[in-house]
């Protein structure tokens, strides 16, 4: 099973687990991106978005021509539900469980809606990629 998920799937947990990584780790101060006004919000907007886009195409690489209702839900889930929750989560393990990150409300907001972009985005394209199979 786990070995299946890593080969239908490399892309997407290998930029899962930099996610992780980036969120719990000691990041230090740049200077220069204190000039950049929310910053910390791009970042996360980008990360989730870019999560919930591999995921999608990934899924949609695997996927035969016709898709089921089956297919979809999973679509939504993982490529939708999860990398907004996994933000969610990461939130709570910066704020309680780590002493040099915080968890905050607006980095979960930009986290859900990179993951909505993000889906919105992979979704069109992986209805491409089937109208083309």
């Amino acid at each position: 099973m786990v070995t299946n998920c890593i080969k239908t799937y490399p892309f997407s947990l290998l930029i899962v687990l930099a996610v992780i990584a980036l969120s719990v780790m000691p990041f230090p101060e740049i200077k220069m991106a204190e000039d950049i006004p929310f910053v910390d919000k791009w970042v996360h907007f980008v990360m989730y978005g870019g999560v919930a886009f591999v995921i999608w195409i990934e899924m949609a690489r695997r996927e035969k021509k016709k898709s089921t209702h089956k297919t979809h839900m999973q679509s939504l889930v993982w490529g939708l539900f999860f990398p907004a929750i996994l933000g969610g989560v990461l939130e709570l393990i910066q704020e309680y469980l780590t002493t040099t990150r915080s968890g905050e409300w607006l980095d979960f907001l930009a986290d859900s809606i990179g993951a909505v972009l993000g889906a919105l985005v992979g979704a069109g394209i992986r209805a491409w990629i089937l109208r083309k199979k």
